[in-house]
């Protein structure tokens, strides 16, 4: 588009990629307007494994497309009456700005990720004014690099050549780690963890991690030291599953915990909940106690981080040993647990909330997100000391 013209100044094909980047970034702030006037449960929508499924195949397609196994492009007829308008107007500003709003709807499936979480927050707070910004904050970021290469008339790109391939490769790789993980939050575990030894493994040896150096260039070298690292994680995650591990983070843990210690801490114990009357008759039944209650989903990466790293630690458990735990297991998100969400104002987990010997809500202690062992154990400590006082005050 910027290269249209036989007298074109830097000051124009500035301001060409400037209506470009600004077109473009019209098209997702109306995205993210439309997300916060609707207020959706957003999140919990793209948790369903359906969808998860979905996409991450969606993932898989891009990356062979990137792989090179088949050529992934738009429609012949849509590109020939993109390329009539791109003709027609001679490189002008409206041809260059209709052009960047439809490059926000072709090029989507690129940015769904970033664009899913931003989306995510905006369906969470019903914020109409924080969508629009934060999207076309999104946009302006994603712009950036085009804006430069625009402004310099293509000046700055360098010649095609095998390099292309490589980094064709390297986004199919990426790709290809989207889909798993999507998928780590309805795959067992071990599953999920063969799958990145097997997507870390193929890389190495891709990037000569078995080949002799000897007579090979430097960036070759180099490529066979990185491809020796991955080589080496994925083995020790296949360790990690045959020795019963469950982090592909620390696929180690398991073996390197029952080395040095005789057992394993235990997790909380939760009473789970399913319905608002379940959970006002045990509030009711508390005798005075305190009650925390945690809002949980198979799916939800935050969930399982808490119960992982959080609810495991010895102080943790020590602080919450007076109170009464309680779970709501959202996973199937039908009427009952859509009943439960809104009535604390909720689109779904991760969500801890607490509970005075009243039976009110503290809402100001209220833990959206993962938090850590020592953070959540003070925060714990916190409420525990102002539901102690009330209870003195009376």
């Amino acid at each position: 588009i910027v290269g249209q013209g036989s007298h074109l100044t830097q000051r124009r094909a500035f301001l060409l990629s400037l209506v470009y980047v600004l077109a473009m970034a019209l098209t997702y702030t109306v995205a993210g307007v439309l997300a916060g006037l609707l207020g959706a449960n957003i999140q919990v929508w793209f948790q369903n494994p359906w969808v998860l499924t979905t996409f991450a195949g969606l993932f898989v397609l891009l990356a062979l497309s990137m792989f090179g196994f088949y050529e992934l492009q738009m429609p012949s007829s849509w590109q020939s009456r993109l390329s009539e308008l791109s003709n027609r107007q001679g490189g002008g500003y409206s041809g260059v700005a209709v052009m960047g709003l439809l490059s926000a709807l072709i090029v989507g499936p690129c940015v769904a990720p970033p664009l899913i979480g931003v989306l995510t927050v905006i369906g969470s707070t019903g914020d109409a004014v924080l969508g629009g910004t934060a999207l076309f904050a999104m946009s302006l970021g994603m712009g950036a690099p085009l804006l430069v290469i625009g402004t310099s008339a293509g000046k700055l790109l360098p010649k095609a050549g095998v390099w292309m391939d490589r980094i064709k490769a390297v986004f199919g790789v990426l790709m290809l780690g989207v889909a798993i993980y999507l998928l780590e939050r309805i795959l067992p575990e071990a599953v999920a963890m063969l799958l990145w030894a097997m997507l870390l493994i193929i890389c190495a040896v891709y990037m000569g991690a078995l080949q002799a150096s000897t007579g090979k260039s430097g960036w070759f070298t180099l490529a066979r030291g990185f491809g020796v690292v991955l080589l080496v994680y994925g083995v020790l995650i296949l360790v990690g599953v045959a020795a019963g591990g469950r982090d592909t983070l620390q696929p180690l843990r398991g073996v390197l915990f029952a080395a040095g210690s005789s057992a394993q801490q235990e997790h909380l114990s939760f009473s789970a909940i399913k319905t608002v009357d379940d959970l006002d008759r045990v509030i009711a039944q508390a005798g005075g106690r305190p009650v925390m209650l945690d809002f949980y989903a198979d799916w939800c990466v935050s969930c399982k981080e808490m119960e992982k790293y959080t609810f495991s630690d010895p102080a943790v458990q020590a602080q919450l040993n007076s109170a009464i735990l309680l779970q709501a297991d959202v996973t199937a998100n039908d009427d009952a647990d859509q009943a439960l969400l809104k009535r604390f104002r909720l689109v779904g987990p991760p969500a801890i909330l607490f509970f005075g010997s009243d039976g009110v809500e503290r809402s100001a202690y209220r833990v959206v997100g993962f938090m850590p062992a020592e953070q959540f154990s003070a925060h714990v400590g916190q409420v525990l000391q102002v539901a102690e006082q009330r209870v003195s005050q009376r």
